[in-house]
């Protein structure tokens, strides 16, 4: 009578549960970035909360902005600040 052989354990099944992971940390990643992009184009409060914090991410948002034919909201902003500050 014969041993039973044991198949060799794969990597596979590992594979695939990173890959999965991999793929529901980006899905997760582009909902954050649409939220945090509805926040900054619908509230200039929070434009001024990122501008103290995170400045360079608002200034990817005006370059996108600009990018896609919506200009002046940074000057919008800026004057929006500066009246308040006054």
């Amino acid at each position: 009578m014969e041993p039973l052989l044991m198949a060799p354990k794969t990597m596979e099944p590992i594979a695939k549960r990173i890959f999965k992971g991999v793929i529901l940390l980006e899905v997760a990643g582009v909902f954050a970035a649409y939220g945090l992009f509805h926040k900054m184009n619908s509230s200039r409060d929070f434009r001024g909360t990122m501008n103290e914090h995170f400045p360079s991410i608002l200034e990817v948002f005006y370059k996108s902005s600009e990018l896609s034919g919506i200009y002046g909201i940074r000057e919008a902003d800026q004057q929006a600040w500066s009246a308040k500050q006054q």
